[in-house]
């Protein structure tokens, strides 16, 4: 969940890495705080709270030095406090150390470092580590070889970002489990857990992967395998990211930049994948068992991404959340199994976790990711790019219709392969794809209106999304966004299963949001649609026909499309819906309260 940046180079060290800290904020964060070293002392600073309160409050921009690491931190053990926050520091103070991960055995650890007499200032299991590199230095060479042998020993996921007085010209990044990342400058070095936040001074980068760590000076770095010492060679990547796709471009918030940003985003996930997408449908088609496993938000574009296999391709895959999967499906994975992992920043932890189980039982693993080099992309057999772009709002928006639009290349391709669709209508739904960002444009146009409704609708405290087949997995990420930025409680369900319960809580003005585009179940939806009318349901109708607009009492009128293409056009009333009413209610929608952008602990 946190947030690490790291700098080495000429420039001040600590405008360098708040500027970065303030680019990693998506991440989330209680705390934040920065060591820098300056003639072989180090300064830290750090405290609860946001970071320009805290560099208001505490001085980030006055300390010293030209060298420094920095952190944002999500608590997973002991409490958002100034004395959990990081840095934390050995007993010498010659150590400073940054992490982002969960050491599983700190309680011995520490417990073992009590015994030997340090003295521990936190309740974080964080400060073990930099303890114990303290106690190997007593024994070691030099302080990398105290380093691998103190790190060797932990169990469980870390990035750490490590700064050391006794050597004046270097910083030290380790990865395990933990996204981390080399930035690769003229004269200067960066590392950070995301691009984004050393992406104005460079766009070199090296991707670490687990147990790898790098030294890096301001002119040369090496990467080296954490348990053999031996270097590794690592390839420099471009990013093609430019800074001011990673800024709000004159929009209030990165969340609505990115909702208008979809039009192109799902442009170039399809033209970013017109070459590969060939070559992960004829793998899949040598496949009669498959998994699709994610979470959130992905876990929604895998439920579209099933309706679209079996509608299509006549496969029916299992969708499973990426955390259960490996408790309910290990002994049913074998070298018969194909697993679509869907995650868009690759590093996700639950759905890591699933993927390697994946990989030991020998199945195939395809993923579909946005951020190239990420651990997903490496574990995986192949992958596909959604090609989103950086996307900063915690909520995702952009990120999911591309994770649609891969989903319904790789279901055509899929369904053209083993000849189980119409030759012509597959053809249809390509060209009808590509029409998809000008109907998003259209979509958009709606924006005033739904502000509108958003204020008429402000104070409701339960919201329900209802739709049928295809349109359910659209219904449950709208609810979704409404509760991750509004907070406001929302249900989203099939609508048949309303008379099997739900609709016990439909009473006058409850507001009833009805995705019910043209297609095999509308005349089915209209009755469920009436169901909730008859209670005294306020229905919000999203749909093009005019037999769901007379049953509205707010029709959101849709460009009509083919049912299988809906849920790329159907969400985007719902995003802006959500995001309308997040900032009327007075919440930051790009910093949603308890939630972070990558969950990279389980």
């Amino acid at each position: 969940m946190c947030g690490i940046i790291g700098y080495i180079g000429e420039r001040p060290a600590c405008e360098v890495i708040v500027r970065g800290l303030k680019r990693l904020e998506y991440r989330g964060y209680d705390s934040a705080g920065i060591a820098t070293e300056n003639g072989g002392k180090l300064f830290i600073r750090k405290g609860a709270g946001r970071i320009d309160e805290l560099t208001e409050k505490l001085g980030f921009l006055d300390l010293p030095g030209k060298r420094g690491v920095g952190h944002t931190r999500w608590a997973t053990h002991g409490v958002p406090s100034d004395v959990n926050a990081h840095p934390h520091t050995d007993c010498t103070g010659r150590i400073a150390l940054v992490h982002n991960g969960i050491i599983e055995n700190f309680a011995e650890l520490r417990e073992e470092l009590l015994r030997r007499g340090h003295v521990f200032r936190s309740d974080t299991d964080t400060e073990v580590i930099v303890h114990l590199i303290e106690e190997e230095l007593k024994s070691s060479e030099n302080f990398e070889d105290a380093m691998r042998k103190a790190l060797l020993r932990l169990k469980g996921s870390f990035a750490l970002g490590i700064i050391y007085t006794g050597e004046l010209d270097r910083l030290y990044f380790v990865r395990n489990e933990s996204p981390l990342v080399l930035g690769i400058g003229d004269g200067e070095n960066f590392a950070a857990s995301d691009v984004p936040a050393f992406l104005e001074y460079t766009n070199k980068v090296i991707f670490l992967d687990d147990r790898e760590y790098a030294v890096v000076t301001k002119d040369s770095y090496v990467v080296k395998n954490l348990d053999t010492g031996e270097t590794v060679e690592k390839p420099i990547q471009e990013i093609e990211w430019t800074l001011e796709m990673a800024e709000k471009a004159g929009f209030p918030h990165f969340m609505l930049k990115e909702i208008y940003e979809q039009p192109r985003a799902i442009r170039d996930a399809i033209h970013g994948n017109a070459d590969v997408i060939r070559t992960a449908a004829e793998e899949i088609a040598k496949y009669e068992k498959i998994f699709i496993v994610a979470m959130g938000t992905s876990y929604h574009a895998g439920l579209v991404g099933k309706y679209l296999l079996q509608r299509l391709a006549k496969r029916v895959p299992v969708v499973e959340d990426a955390s259960e999967f490996r408790y309910e499906f290990d002994d049913l994975v074998d070298e018969n199994t194909l697993v679509i992992a869907i995650t868009q920043s690759g590093e996700t932890a639950d759905t890591l976790a699933a993927m390697k189980l994946a990989k030991r039982k020998g199945a195939k693993v395809l993923a579909i990711v946005n951020v190239v080099g990420s651990m997903a992309t490496r574990i995986a057999d192949l992958t596909l790019y959604t090609h989103a772009g950086p996307e900063i709002g915690v909520a995702a928006t952009k990120t999911y219709t591309t994770q649609l639009t891969v989903l319904t290349m790789l279901a055509v391709e899929l369904a053209r392969i083993l000849g189980t669709a119409d030759e012509e209508y597959l053809n249809g739904l390509e060209e009808g794809l590509k029409g998809i960002p000008e109907l998003v444009e259209v979509a958009l146009k709606h924006d005033e209106s739904l502000r509108e409704l958003a204020e008429s609708l402000v104070d409701r405290r339960d919201f329900f999304y209802i739709g049928r087949g295809i349109s359910v997995p659209t219904a449950l990420e709208g609810a979704l966004k409404l509760k991750e930025i509004s907070y406001i409680h929302a249900e989203g369900l099939s609508a048949g299963e309303l008379k099997h319960g739900p609709l016990a809580l439909i009473e006058k003005d409850v507001p009833v949001v009805a995705v019910a585009p043209g297609g095999r179940t509308f005349d089915k939806m209209v009755s469920n649609i009436e169901e909730a009318l008859a209670r005294g349901a306020f229905v919000v109708g999203l749909g093009d026909r005019e037999d769901l607009k007379r049953i509205s009492s707010v029709f959101v009128e849709m460009p009509r499309v083919d049912e299988l293409l809906s849920p790329l056009l159907y969400i985007v009333p719902l995003q802006l819906l959500a995001y309308h009413l997040a900032v009327l209610r007075g919440n930051d929608p790009d910093k949603p309260r308890n939630l972070a952008k990558s969950v990279t602990v389980e």
